[in-house]
């Protein structure tokens, strides 16, 4: 499916505070500055390009309001104050138009239970299995072969992507995503060790997610051993994330790809999770914690904090400790070259004592 925006319609979404230069181009296409040709629209979202604006061949330019500049010839330039969030709205409409919610009904393939209570203006699409108990509420969109367990609960404008899972009793509020492959409520890995051997810990809590959060594909969030695992309102989860049980994250967090978060650990609200971090079990982390990718956090953390390395430290101090890495060798060689002069020295003196 082609999709193009006329100059007008784009200005119209974009809302720009200043317009400069003209276009006949319509936009047919998204590119990066230095990639970009005629019927492509690009934009400034990082001053580290700001050289590639002049030479950009884009039809329109989404710019911040600090860059000063004017258009070639057949090109305008937007200024608006993120041009980030503007792409992300123009981004917005496209997604509209290339997948439209298809029509509410449910797919002849589908297994409904009898019990299961599901609004008449979701959609349900081929090969979903839907247990007894289910409730699904208005404007929820099943793609193909979605699960949802015995007494699940989805609220209203879910969308679950093909191949995600929801198991049984957990409870998804208003307007969660779920992309390819997440499954929510795979039981906690819990196991005790009793007369030599490891026997399974029963897991019998649920998963809660708040409303407007999204989970990337592939990635697993355990039901509690009691209780429940909470994921806060607004919060995102990246691809392959490990959440363990009874893991409580709150509002409007960030945890990037392949995080590991051990069971009964609190994450507060705002914290970000840099790619692969792990995080211990039974700790905090504090409201706002920035975690840098691959860090190891074992213990709490202050509000606040800005932790890098493994074990995690002071994002300071773990730059300062790299810096100073780097200069051991010659640490070594001057070492080496002191010891060799106190030999010396050595030798000098026992010479002139037997002299």
């Amino acid at each position: 499916m082609q999709v193009s925006f006329l100059p007008d319609e784009i200005v119209a979404i974009a809302k720009p505070s200043m317009v400069k230069g003209s276009t006949a181009e319509a936009i047919r296409g998204i590119a990066g500055l230095s990639a970009a040709v005629a019927g492509d629209l690009s934009f400034l979202g990082n001053n580290k390009y700001r050289s590639q604006v002049r030479e950009s061949r884009a039809s329109i330019v989404l710019l911040p309001v600090d860059y000063a500049g004017e258009p070639a010839a057949g090109q305008m330039f937007l200024w608006v104050e993120n041009p980030s969030t503007v792409l992300s709205l123009i981004c917005g409409r496209i997604e509209q138009l290339l997948w439209p919610k298809p029509t509410p009904g449910i797919h002849p393939s589908a297994v409904i239970a009898r019990s299961a209570r599901i609004a008449t203006s979701a959609t349900i699409g081929p090969l979903c299995v839907i247990e007894d108990d289910v409730t699904i509420g208005e404007c929820c969109h099943l793609q193909a072969q979605v699960f949802v367990g015995r007494a699940a609960s989805l609220g209203e404008g879910c969308w679950l992507q093909p191949g995600s899972i929801v198991t049984a009793e957990c409870r998804l509020h208003d307007r969660v995503r779920l992309h390819p492959g997440v499954v929510v409520g795979s039981d906690g890995f819990g196991y005790d060790f009793v007369r030599g051997r490891h026997e399974k810990v029963p897991q019998v809590g649920i998963v809660e997610i708040g409303p407007d959060v999204e989970i990337g594909a592939n990635s697993t969030l355990d039901r509690a051993r009691f209780s429940r695992t909470l994921v806060g309102e607004g919060t995102k989860i990246d691809n392959l994330v490990q959440v363990g049980h009874n893991v409580v994250i709150g509002k409007h967090c960030l945890l990037c790809a392949q995080v590991g978060i051990s069971g009964s650990t609190t994450i507060q609200d705002f914290v970000v999770l840099g790619g692969q971090a792990g995080i211990g079990g039974h700790i905090t982390l504090g409201k706002g914690s920035k975690i840098a990718g691959q860090a190891g956090v074992t213990s709490d953390t202050e509000p606040g904090s800005f932790l890098r390395g493994t074990p995690a430290l002071s994002f300071q101090l773990e730059q300062r400790i790299n810096v100073l890495k780097q200069r051991l060798p010659g640490l070594f060689d001057r070492v080496k070259s002191l010891e060799e002069q106190l030999v010396d020295l050595k030798k000098s003196s026992a010479r002139d004592e037997v002299g």
